[in-house]
């Protein structure tokens, strides 16, 4: 695949930075790790993979502003355009020792995301896409997979936790979804789980309670590989709400009619 100047900047940045997360990743136990909030947890490897990112990104471009998970917002002179950047996105994950992690990289031109990277140094596994250009796992094209009936799918989803989210309101989504599927999947890295939905590995995703840099990449993923992606309600007002749903145009339309389905009354 051909890339543009742009994407292998951000291909270089997450590869950079996944080198330095691999490091880290073999001497888990080791770490220094500090408490954000509760069951949120902030690690010396996310900050320097944070910093590396941003580094190589602004060296790049120094015009461009920079919104990251561990940091204060940089607003550029550019004005029109914005790396989104989680640098480990699924640090719960990566402090267990568990490799489902990766590195999120997107570039947000005039509000519209135009290039996603997601990097997982575990599985040494690259997503990548560009607005018009389509979506691919290392060198290989992606496309959403072609299920048309939510009984033949297995579907993705995010939960919430200690000190985090609706409880109950994911409960009555669960309890929708878990009857009318052939599987619901919870791997701990939304990022990750859409760039699976662009890969054909989940049918479908569905979370709440998300950042911007939490989906930024994965949005582009998704649609240039033939999906569909909206927020809970159907709007395109994903970063302003915090929630994601996706998959191909049956299942997006059917997931969404079944985890929005009001609670029954007795």
């Amino acid at each position: 695949m051909a890339r543009s100047a742009l994407l292998n900047v951000m291909v270089q940045a997450a590869l950079k930075a996944g080198k330095s997360l691999s490091r880290d990743f073999g001497e888990v136990q080791n770490l220094q790790v500090s408490v954000k909030g509760p069951s949120d947890f902030v690690s010396q490897a996310d900050l320097k993979a944070e910093k590396i990112v941003r580094d190589e990104l602004l060296k790049a471009r120094p015009t461009y502003g920079f919104m990251g998970e561990e940091s204060e917002e940089i607003q550029g002179t550019d004005g029109a355009h914005r790396w989104i950047v989680d640098p480990l996105d699924g640090t719960t994950n990566f402090l267990h020792g568990i490799p489902q992690f990766a590195v999120s990289i997107a570039l947000e031109r005039n509000g519209e995301i135009v290039a996603g990277v997601i990097f997982n140094p575990a599985t040494d596994e690259l997503f990548t896409s560009e607005k018009g250009g389509g979506a691919f796992l290392n060198d290989r094209r992606l496309r959403v997979a072609a299920r048309r009936v939510l009984s033949d799918c297995v579907i993705g989803c995010g939960a919430p936790h200690l000190g985090r989210g609706n409880h109950g309101k994911f409960l009555v989504e669960l309890r929708h979804v878990m009857g009318e599927v052939a599987g619901i999947r919870r791997f701990g890295a939304a990022s990750l789980d859409l760039a699976y939905v662009a890969a054909g590995r989940l049918d479908g995703f569905w979370e709440t309670e998300l950042s911007a840099w939490d989906m930024a990449a994965g949005l582009i993923l998704i649609r240039e590989a033939g999906g569909f992606a909206s927020d809970m309600k159907g709007t395109t007002d994903i970063f302003g709400s915090g929630s994601v749903i996706a998959g191909n145009e049956h299942i997006h339309k059917a997931l969404l009619d079944v985890a929005n389905r009001p609670v029954p009354t007795r």
